[in-house]
């Protein structure tokens, strides 16, 4: 039996006809708040990744400047697409379906302001640390400390309100939009709270608690999770909301949601390792992820199946509302994705896209596709409706619909040949068995087009928005805001009654705490499955002898290196195949990493892999490269970093992180971090020392230095004698006269 917000708003909680109406009113001005923010945010996000892709086709657009540098800025755009665009996307749809899904006004009308004021600030600290270069690498994870505090006030305080608006509710049942509402709620607050697990070291610097394998099981159990229930599941909850209202229809299937809802958020949990393949996680672990990956293909097709199946009868409708136009290419690219998602968890596949521009084509289907065009219906659907009048011109929102579908296209085709190519190249040997082109820049001038095409593509996606943007202002000019639209209902009977027939899962609608409960016990058997045995069975992380802690002044090159967020162009992990071997070394071994806090694996290879890089290229190629990338690789589209060679290394810090590290199990022994500071020095005078025999004079208290020094150190412990004992206290003997 069918069923949808229509025939459920009109029929739950079989109120007794002796009830009288009581009469409330929607807060439509926090729909409003956030719905702006949506369209500015959003417009600000798209702009920084235009800027972040024309960089790698004009790397001089920077300008020399570090706060506008790649590195920097990337996890800029992410972060503001993620959780400023379509997070202000989430509360703007939540705050309106809940309040007219439980017939009542939002509990706290101030709650509701906090949790919008909150928000705000935190994206706005976003926006000035990360280019700052206060960032913990951990991607879509990236903000310090104090900002993930805030982020857990901030969703407390809308759970908070949105349960106690549940509680507060004039309907029986929760419809299943509420469902998915309340899972991402308890998951998201899991996911956070475990993945930011970190140590303080000062007011904007911490390390993970987690080290290697550990830490990069953590993050993409995170990461891939932060897509499921921060990109999908809210978003699944306003297609069941809005694509009905639309369409002027009943959801097609109520028993195909509750199917969708159950299986959706207990496979979805267990995905996060089809990160890591070929990586040095267990292969148990690996293993899990492809299994579950490949099982998450049925509940998404059967979430996308139950939305477009809504639309049966009021096809002809699809023609001629741009709502409904948005509506279905959202349906359709959550479709595609969801399907290539799972395809790409297969190892034969996995092995061809990883650290590839597929990857970014795949995430930019279902962030323009999916989250982008639903956002867009979800306003035109919305400002109409606030505002009481129609919408300003259908003619330009049927454009932006075009530009929007087209711009999409012109991204995602080029990223997609560019990854294929990137892997055939990468793989290619010649008949003599040698690699075709082992100068990785030969490959990376091949994707300059490429990425030309995309940032066109991005463009236009960006042109689309603005339209909108004009469109919507308009329609709000030519009406009147409706910032408490009065409504009636009648209130909650003390006692329910069952219905002959009814279905059993009727019984858990009518208890929001239990509901919030099942899904946490749910979403928690695979997160525990996954990471117990890799934190308490050491055989799953085995040790390598000669694998020492890092020098004091390697330790702070590192947080240099994680600083100018290098690892969002380049791996360090050598995945055993032929051709990574043969270009870059040994293949990665789990116990390299263990004192790796956070883990640099990476997840895209603009430039080559690293893990192998010390004592590849002499101190004086480093510098040179760090200055002026084409003087050592012409044609390279990798930023300059003059500023490293002008700014003094700050080691006011070192003795601190020192003891975070002792604490968190490096084998410092107590009271290194007193001597760390002229350890450091020594090592950094003997590289100065190098330098300058090699024609290059630099002080030996920049920041370029302790860079150096990390990169050199790089891939070295594995070569060095097992039997021969090294001091993690001591400045390494290879680097002393």
């Amino acid at each position: 039996m069918s069923t949808g917000v229509l025939t459920q708003e009109a029929t739950a909680g079989h109120k007794p006809p002796r009830l009288e109406l009581e009469r409330f009113s929607y807060d439509n001005a926090i729909v409003r708040m956030f719905a702006y923010a949506t369209i500015i945010w959003g417009a600000v996000g798209m702009l920084v990744g235009l800027f972040v892709a024309l960089q790698l086709v004009f790397p001089a657009l920077n300008f020399g400047i570090e706060y506008t540098s790649f590195g920097r800025i990337r996890p800029l755009h992410t972060n503001a697409v993620i959780f400023a665009f379509v997070g202000n996307g989430i509360f703007t749809g939540v705050y309106y379906s809940l309040q007219r899904l439980c017939k009542t006004r939002m509990y706290s009308d101030t709650l509701s302001r906090v949790n919008f004021w909150g928000w705000q600030l935190i994206i706005v600290a976003a926006a000035i640390t990360l280019p700052l270069g206060f960032s913990t690498s951990k991607e879509y994870a990236e903000l310090e400390w104090p900002i993930d505090i805030a982020i857990t006030l901030m969703w407390v305080v809308f759970g908070y309100n949105m349960f106690a608006t549940i509680l507060q509710r004039r309907t029986r049942h929760l419809y299943v939009a509420i469902w998915f509402y309340i899972a991402t709620f308890v998951t998201v607050a899991v996911l956070h709270i475990v993945n930011s697990f970190e140590l303080p070291i000062s007011f904007m610097k911490s390390y993970s608690w987690y080290a290697g394998v550990q830490d990069a099981l953590v993050q993409w159990w995170y990461g891939h999770n932060a897509v499921a229930f921060f990109l999908t599941t809210p978003y699944l909850g306003l297609m069941y909301y809005f694509v009905p209202k639309a369409a002027n229809r009943p959801v097609y299937s109520y028993r195909l949601s509750i199917i969708h809802f159950w299986a959706l958020i207990f496979l979805y949990i267990w995905a996060g390792p089809h990160h890591l393949l070929y990586n040095s996680l267990p292969d148990w672990a690996q293993s899990l992820g492809v299994v579950f990956s490949v099982m998450l293909i049925a509940p998404s097709w059967g979430g996308m199946l139950n939305g477009l199946l809504t639309l049966r009868g009021v096809w002809d409708k699809v023609r001629e509302e741009p709502v409904l136009k948005f509506m279905v290419v959202a349906l359709t690219a959550y479709g595609m994705a969801t399907f290539e998602g799972p395809m790409l968890s297969l190892k034969n596949i996995n092995a061809i896209s990883h650290f590839t521009d597929w990857t970014i084509a795949h995430v930019h289907v279902g962030g323009l596709g999916w989250n982008g065009m639903l956002t867009f219906g979800m306003l035109y659907w919305l400002f109409p409706r606030m505002w009481n009048t129609k919408l300003y011109s259908v003619k330009l929102a049927n454009w932006h619909f075009w530009i929007a579908t087209l711009g999409i296209l012109f991204y995602a085709v080029p990223m997609y040949w560019a990854g294929l190519t990137q892997s055939l190249m990468w793989k290619e040997f010649t008949k003599e068995g040698l690699l075709a082109y082992p100068n990785f820049l030969e490959i990376v001038t091949q994707m300059k087009p490429m990425y030309a095409l995309r940032a066109f593509g991005g463009a236009l996606f960006i042109l689309g928005l603005f339209i909108m943007a004009y469109n919507l202002i308009k329609t709000a000019k030519a009406g009147s805001f409706v910032a408490n639209e009065e409504a009636e209902a009648a209130p909650l009977s003390d006692t329910y009654e069952r219905h002959e027939g009814e279905h059993w899962h009727r019984w858990i609608e009518r208890r929001p705490v239990q509901l919030m409960v099942g899904s946490l016990v749910v979403i928690l058997i695979g997160g525990l499955v996954e990471m117990m045995p890799t934190f308490l069975v050491e055989s799953n992380v085995p040790t390598i002898a000669s694998v020492a802690p890092y020098t004091s002044l390697e330790l702070e090159g590192r947080d240099i290196y994680i600083k100018e967020g290098c690892n969002n162009c380049h791996s360090q992990m050598v995945r055993p195949f032929r051709s990574e071997t043969e270009r870059y070394g040994e293949y990665a071994k789990a116990g390299e990493f263990v004192y790796d806090h956070p883990f640099l694996w990476g997840s895209k290879r603009t430039g080559p892999d690293l893990l192998r890089e010390g004592g590849k290229y002499p101190d004086s190629w480093h510098y040179n490269h760090m200055i002026d990338p084409e003087s050592m690789s012409p044609g390279s589209i990798m930023p300059a970093y003059p500023w490293m060679a002008e700014k003094a290394l700050d080691t006011s810090k070192t003795g601190a992180k020192i003891s975070a590290m002792r604490t968190m199990g490096v084998p410092y022994p107590e009271g290194y971090e007193d001597k760390a500071v002229d350890d450091l020095k020594l090592q950094a005078e003997e590289i100065a020392a190098r330098l300058e025999q090699s024609g290059v004079k630099v002080s030996s208290d920049k920041e370029i230095i302790a860079l150096i020094a990390y990169l050199q150190r790089l891939g070295t412990d594995i070569k060095a004698d097992p039997e021969k004992e090294v001091k993690p206290y001591e400045v390494r003997p290879e680097i002393k006269k």
